[in-house]
Order: structure tokens, then C-alpha cells, then sequence
């Protein structure tokens, strides 16, 4: 199953109504949530399945990465718990 990015769809181009309002409040959200940039160093093969399974699913790799990340971090157990032994 081959997935497609939104920009590469034909209504992307099309003129669109915003409204200023709104764009500002999600702007104002967005800059709450800013992302900081991060170094991982992975193997070559390791990228190109990050890579492959992205294209899969339709998302840029980086995106996948953080989505893995945030998912183990949901998954670890709570702090006190994991790091009792200090």
C-alpha cells in the first residue's frame, strides 16, 4: 500500500480562507509545544528501515523516530520506580 504525502495531492495548491484569529492561537499553542533539535547517531541500516517503515506509513523518518521515542516513554515505568536503585 503506497501512501502520499498532502503536498503532493493536486487540492494542496488550491487557494485556501484562513482566519487570522485562528492561525494566531494555534500559533501561540504551537510555540508552547516548541520541539529542540537532537543528535541520535544510527547505523546505516538501522536509518534505511526507519526510512522504509516512514514510507510505509506515509510520515517523514524523523517523525517516525519521535513517535518511537514518545511511545517508549509512554511505555517506561514511572521514574521512582526505575531508578530506585540511586
Amino acid at each position: 500500500m503506497k501512501h502520499t504525502y498532502v503536498k503532493s495531492q493536486k487540492e494542496y495548491s488550491a487557494a485556501s480562507r484562513f482566519e487570522k484569529g485562528k492561525i494566531l492561537d494555534a500559533a501561540r499553542r504551537l510555540k508552547k509545544k516548541r520541539k529542540f533539535p537532537t543528535s541520535v547517531a544510527l547505523e546505516e541500516g538501522t536509518i534505511r528501515k526507519l526510512k522504509d517503515m516512514a514510507e510505509w506509513r506515509g510520515v517523514p523518518y524523523q517523525v517516525l523516530m519521535r513517535m518511537f521515542i514518545i511511545d517508549g516513554l509512554r511505555k517506561a515505568p514511572p521514574r521512582t520506580q526505575h531508578f530506585s536503585h540511586l
